[in-house]
């Protein structure tokens, strides 16, 4: 059951796994956007107590606050990248290993146990998801801690013993000589805590998190810190954070004594609120939600909130970074009601459909220009002249169209030279598109080609003195069914023959459509007539196409002979 709350109410459980002494362990794919609060036991356990009405328990005040001294420690921050640094020193601690419950606690998440200082920063990462760090005060060169960007070429060796060379983009952790840690990555050796350390410094701080995955990810330093920084920390929960680690302390060395804490904080975070209705969070949701469901989610997750009728203002918990408008409450409150309450519903759309009168004397002009002979064409709308530059365009196509004509010149040279392949005896083509006369004005226009030059209108030009009302037109020759043409090769043969002179061409047009069967690509035509006494020259092209592959010459020839064959039996002599 806790499995499918998670799943569907927060975030996916990849396994679920009982553990040898009856426990049991969840592997939960925590997003992004949900990483600053939830890579944490407390986090999950704020959103279970949520999602079930369950109290949370807030374990702050059973933590021991240890008496303090005054301190001599200071911390230099010297960079924004850093937005808050509390440091402490604790004198009188005994390195060992730490207590059962603290190495099973570890083990039971894949973690081991290094020494009880050690897991007690662990400790802290994983229960409330703030990453601490502690160095050994002796071997610093002072009571000062400098945070600051780092130079090119600085280095250090970190904690699993890897050289690191620095850059400028790096962000560090130095005494007055040395780089001690790489900010929110790693700790370096320079400072490490051993069985001899007996004073350390603990270090809780916030980072920006750009720069910490930067840094991780340059270096391949992948730690489960640098993780929790990049996707974001609330400063706010380094105070909590540097009180469980205190109290652990007390815990592991009960001799030990405190100094007080040191917490630069330059840019404390500002609260936030976040105003939103109720009909709002229903129209977004698509679904009914009441001010009750609402209070009752608020009050189960311990939110302060104000409400007057339907508009609340809820105090954002400084935790929750990843709440920042209205939208995110509708989802806020969609996930924890369950997103299965909410009906799908086609909406109902009442509206009377507008005919465009560009679109249709579109229409007109194509219908037009089709029954007069006329194919349609489609030419480049770039090109190296014009008005409207295109950044970073193609070379020879900087520039958007201010004519169609210039294309249409060009296309119809091509189609003219291919005309007789194509089976045409003439090339006409037309295109109907836009122009570009200025940056603000844009135009549509037709542009029709044929022997006897290229014609060139406005769209409204062309079809204003058409005989029929442009607006009720309804398309005849574009409503045909289109037959994909084949992306095979085609073979062309020609055959000539004396006939008399009284025989009509279709004869020899009809007998070579039968000869050539399904392999006809077009209707054979006649392309040269000559007439010699009593007989008349009649030359006939065929064109072959197949669907399904390349035609060769043994396909055709056989073809040829049967229509040879065919016309020699009717009298006529073959060329």
């Amino acid at each position: 059951k806790l499995a499918d709350v998670f799943t569907y109410h927060l975030a996916e459980v990849e396994s679920v796994e009982t553990l040898p002494d009856g426990d049991t362990l969840y592997d939960i794919n925590v997003l992004p956007n949900r990483a600053h609060d939830l890579l944490s036991f407390r986090g999950i356990a704020r959103e279970v107590s949520g999602q079930l009405g369950l109290k949370y328990v807030d374990p702050t005040p059973m933590y021991k606050i240890p008496a303090s001294s005054q301190t001599k420690l200071v911390i230099d921050i010297q960079t924004s990248s850093c937005r808050r640094y509390m440091g402490r020193i604790v004198r009188g601690v005994k390195v060992g290993p730490s207590p059962e419950w603290v190495v099973k606690h570890l083990e039971s998440i894949g973690q081991r146990s290094i020494n009880n200082i050690v897991d007690a920063t662990n400790l802290v990462l994983f229960n409330c998801g703030q990453p601490t760090h502690a160095f050994d005060l002796a071997k610093l060169t002072s009571e000062k801690i400098t945070v600051r960007m780092a130079a090119d070429g600085e280095t250090l060796t970190t904690l699993d013993k890897k050289d690191v060379v620095t850059k400028a983009a790096d962000m560090v952790i130095t005494d007055e000589s040395d780089v001690l840690a790489l900010a929110g990555v790693k700790g370096g050796t320079k400072a490490e805590v051993d069985d001899a350390t007996t004073d350390i410094v603990l270090e809780v701080a916030n980072f920006e998190p750009a720069g910490v995955r930067k840094t991780a990810r340059r270096l391949s330093i992948l730690t489960d810190a640098a993780k929790r920084f990049e996707n974001d920390l609330s400063p706010e929960l380094a105070s909590y954070a540097m009180r469980e680690l205190s109290a652990l302390i007390v815990e592991m060395c009960p001799a030990a004594t405190f100094e007080d804490i040191v917490d630069v904080y330059p840019a404390p975070q500002a609260p936030r609120t976040l105003a939103f209705t109720t009909g709002g969070i229903s129209k977004t949701l698509g679904l009914a939600v009441s001010v009750e469901e609402i209070e009752t989610i608020f009050k189960n997750y311990g939110y302060e909130y104000s409400r007057e009728g339907e508009n609340f203002t809820l105090s954002v918990p400084p935790l929750r970074l990843d709440l920042t408008g209205p939208h995110d409450m509708a989802e806020e409150i969609g996930r924890i009601m369950g997103y299965d309450k909410v009906v799908p519903t086609i909406p109902k759309i009442d509206f009377t459909p507008k005919q465009s009168e560009e679109r249709q004397r579109m229409l007109a002009a194509r219908e037009q220009l089709l029954r007069d002979g006329y194919s349609e064409v489609m030419t480049y709308t770039f090109g190296k002249k014009g008005v409207v530059e295109v950044a970073r365009g193609a070379k020879g196509k900087e520039f958007l169209r201010t004519t169609l004509s210039d294309g249409l010149k060009a296309a119809y040279e091509l189609n003219r030279l291919n005309a007789p392949l194509l089976g045409l005896d003439e090339a006409k083509i037309f295109e109907i598109g836009t122009v570009f006369v200025s940056p603000e004005v844009q135009e549509m226009r037709v542009a029709y080609a044929d022997k006897k030059g290229v014609i060139e209108s406005t769209l409204e030009e062309f079809t204003r003195d058409m005989s029929h009302d442009v607006s009720t037109l309804e398309p005849t020759v574009s409503s045909r069914k289109f037959s994909a043409w084949s992306p095979f090769p085609f073979i062309v043969r020609d055959m000539a023959v004396f006939v008399p002179n009284s025989t009509d061409p279709a004869e020899l047009i009809a007998l070579a459509s039968t000869a050539g069967g399904e392999l006809i690509a077009r209707a054979p035509r006649i392309f040269d007539r000559f007439e010699k006494g009593d007989k008349t020259s009649l030359a006939v092209r065929l064109v072959f196409q197949a669907h399904d592959r390349t035609l060769t010459d043994a396909d055709v020839t056989p073809l040829m002979e049967n229509l040879v064959k065919n016309a020699q039996e009717k009298g006529w002599e073959v060329r």
